[in-house]
């Protein structure tokens, strides 16, 4: 499992699940988000439901985060969905001037 270096990923309790779990705990190093697949998903669950809007309550701000996952599972493989998913990775990197191979690109 990927994971940022947020101090509660560390606690006894989720060290001791990991462990009886037979789960891997595999820790990013500081200031590497683009490094967790995961967070190619998060710009478009912001832009797709929190981005303009106006919900009255967590309830329905809730309903809407889930009908976009329920949206996104059901189209995963899409090819135009996969493009999008590249392009938001290329930013991440882009923005923190990082290649892939973990080194930040040299400044001309």
């Amino acid at each position: 499992m990927i994971l940022d270096n947020l101090s509660a990923h560390n606690g006894k309790k989720i060290l001791r699940w990991a462990k009886n779990n037979n789960v891997h705990l595999c820790f990013t190093p500081t200031n590497t988000s683009w490094a967790n697949p995961i967070e190619a998903h998060f710009g478009p669950l912001r832009q797709f439901t929190l981005a303009n809007s106006n919900h009255p309550n967590h309830t329905v701000q809730t309903r809407a985060l889930h009908a976009y996952l329920r949206w996104r599972n059901a189209n995963a493989r899409h090819p135009e969905l996969l493009t999008a998913q590249r392009r938001e990775r290329a930013r991440i990197r882009s923005e923190k001037g990082i290649r892939w191979g973990g080194r930040p690109a040299k400044i001309a």
